[in-house]
């Protein structure tokens, strides 16, 4: 273990990869900074970049740009009172508030040194569950495998939609396309319609800029919202009262951490749940309920540290299983199954010295991010007022050219918009993205564990419930389905 680790050491601190991450830094704090460009379009931009990269410095770039984004789209949610990423948006109001009452840099400063911390005890979990449930999964076979991934779709479609339906048929959309082309077990073509160039499928790079970056380009298109107002407030010493913060609320930032650890970890939450559901932790147990929403910083203290500690916590799933924990994490396994560091439990025995790099690098991102993020606070009136008119077509062009590049062709283009289009127009109409996204990663994995378990088990449907663990993960997904039909049936006969 000790040998991996050195080599992880010479890997990651290489003056390359010190340069990827600084540059990644910067295009990560200032498309989080930017309201409406999110850490996941941030992703997909930089995807076709990382095809160019050898593995380390490309999961180097991803994971510090997305480190980066989630922290500052808190700046222009304290400043204009918009959220820069859905992960700032449970505590924009908050953060608003406190800089109407003269507190921006309090604001700013808790969610900087906070979000850190976050990210830091995240990765400290990552470090210390990944391997272990690594070692557990190599014992997995396609019967946990099949249990495991549906379990992952039905979480995906409880966890990111209020309305379960919807986020069932776009589940169900997700799977569809997963099934076209001949990348099945029966190698039959499937949905191509005649056309060589759906034999292979659709390409999951393509379609993910096209489904978060190309959607957002259209979003501003129809948007008709004035012009934004900068909040004139100067901004000094934002470290001032962090540390008085840090020991009056060490109970929040654990919860916080804690919290959004685990929910990184289930597939489609992500880090904008996590706040959401950290912020309303905190306002319920908190001593004085009554100040939040007036300027408090309890919230965005254990909401901060809920967002970035749930980037670390989607990895988990990722590495181990090659589950998305969110729509990031997503976009990273295509990118890992472009450098062949496939994920699954194998990829601890066999290369653990890229895995022990990818634990340094979320921690160097992690550290790096509070000089970074101070100066980007610093800088942040000027990266606000980047004209959007000017910024979305040179957006435009990079994802023509990134979608182009990967297998330059303009079918991968043209899946690209389809794409864009198509998620602008869900997304529009209250369908969540994050299951049509599981449903495209996970389509393939769910089709062969099932095909390889019936095979094995000779058609018969017990054989699913005959290992223990299988049974357990089976339970657990029917309980999941069918547990709330019980339960609203049961209180309406109680009412009745």
């Amino acid at each position: 273990m000790s040998d991996a680790w050195i080599q992880a050491f010479s890997l990651v601190f290489e003056p390359y990869n010190m340069v990827v991450m600084l540059a990644a830094s910067l295009f990560g704090l200032f498309v989080g900074a930017v309201p409406g460009l999110t850490a996941t379009m941030a992703t997909a931009l930089l995807v076709p970049v990382t095809f160019f990269m050898a593995p380390i410095p490309a999961i180097a770039a991803i994971v510090t740009a997305t480190a980066m984004a989630i922290f500052s789209g808190d700046i222009p949610g304290c400043l204009l009172r918009m959220p820069g990423t859905p992960a700032s948006a449970a505590y924009t109001d908050e953060a608003y508030a406190m800089t109407r009452k003269g507190q921006a840099e309090l604001a700013l400063g808790a969610g900087l040194v906070f979000s850190a911390i976050g990210g830091l005890f995240g990765t400290a979990v990552l470090i210390v569950a990944a391997p272990t449930l690594a070692e557990f999964a190599l014992r997995f076979s396609s019967f946990e495998y099949f249990w495991l991934v549906l379990l992952g779709l039905t979480c995906a479609v409880f966890m990111t939609s209020d309305r379960p339906v919807k986020g069932f048929v776009s589940l169900l959309l997700g799977l569809l396309v997963a099934g076209v082309g001949l990348g099945n077990p029966a190698g039959i073509p499937r949905f191509t319609f005649g056309s060589t160039e759906l034999l292979g499928g659709i390409g999951m790079i393509p379609l993910m800029i096209g489904m978060f970056a190309i959607s957002e380009i259209l979003r501003y298109a129809v948007d008709t919202n004035p012009e934004m107002r900068i909040a004139d407030q100067p901004i000094g010493n934002v470290f001032r009262g962090i540390w008085r913060l840090a020991v009056k609320y060490p109970v929040q930032v654990l919860r916080g951490s804690t919290l959004g650890t685990l929910i990184g970890a289930l597939p489609g939450a992500g880090a904008d749940i996590a706040a959401w559901m950290s912020y309303a932790i905190s306002k319920k147990f908190s001593k004085e309920p009554q100040k939040f929403g007036t300027g408090h910083v309890e919230g965005i203290v254990e909401s901060g540290s809920a967002n970035n500690s749930a980037l670390a916590g989607a990895w988990i799933p990722a590495l181990v299983f090659g589950i998305p924990g969110d729509s990031i994490t997503a976009i990273v396994i295509g990118v890992l199954y472009m450098k062949n560091m496939n994920p699954g439990p194998s990829l601890f025995t066999n290369d653990p010295q890229k895995i022990y790099a990818v634990f340094l690098l979320f921690i160097v991102a992690n550290l790096i991010m509070i000089p970074l993020g101070f100066l980007c606070i610093k800088a942040a009136k000027r990266i606000l007022k980047v004209p959007r008119n000017v910024l979305m077509p040179v957006i435009m062009l990079f994802c023509v050219v990134g979608a182009f590049a990967i297998n330059n062709t303009a079918f991968d283009v043209t899946v690209m918009l389809i794409a864009g289009v198509a998620a602008f127009v869900l997304e529009r109409n209250g369908f969540p993205i994050a299951p049509a996204i599981l449903g495209v990663v996970l389509g393939g994995m769910l089709e062969e564990n099932f095909v390889t378990s019936m095979i094995k088990a000779d058609g018969r449907w017990f054989a699913f419930f005959e290992r223990p663990v299988a049974a357990t993960l089976g339970a657990l997904t029917l309980a999941v389905w069918f547990l709330p039909v019980l339960l609203r049936r049961l209180r309406q006969v109680a009412a009745a």
